[in-house]
């Protein structure tokens, strides 16, 4: 499994978003800063907006800024506003999707993971991110 290469460039826009505090910061900044192509943040910006992450303003102080505390935005959420709910196999996401379904001793395996991997990421927040400068353990 991978994240989508627009994901991570949601990732890394709202940990400098993060990073700055309350500081409304023009997307041309974070687009140079970030190495992200303007046109592609544009559209992840829109998406993070929507999904209640970001407020946007427009005119010569506008800018964006997080809608929320750093400390109040998981990396959880930021991905899945971007990509959609996390499968990491069909048969996790929908019971029944699988022929084998409960008699499929991958099933187990696949649901665990998948729990671990969520939890993590439920539990990973921006703050703590933009205070240490690298995701806790």
């Amino acid at each position: 499994m991978q994240i989508t290469r627009q994901a991570d460039y949601a990732v890394r826009a709202i940990l400098h978003l993060a990073r700055n505090g309350d500081q409304r910061t023009a997307t041309s900044i974070i687009a140079e800063k970030q190495r992200i192509p303007p046109s592609f943040l544009a559209k992840i910006v829109s998406q993070l907006s929507i999904a209640g992450l970001l407020h946007t303003s427009r005119g010569a102080r506008g800018g964006v800024v997080l809608a929320r505390a750093a400390k109040d935005i998981t990396l959880l959420e930021v991905i899945e506003a971007i990509d959609g709910p996390i499968h990491l196999n069909e048969c996790v996401g929908e019971k029944g999707a699988c022929t084998f379904d409960d008699d499929c001793p991958l099933r187990p395996v696949w649901c665990d993971a998948q729990e671990e991997l969520v939890g993590k990421l439920k539990n990973t927040n921006f703050a703590d991110m933009a205070h240490t400068g690298q995701v806790p353990v």
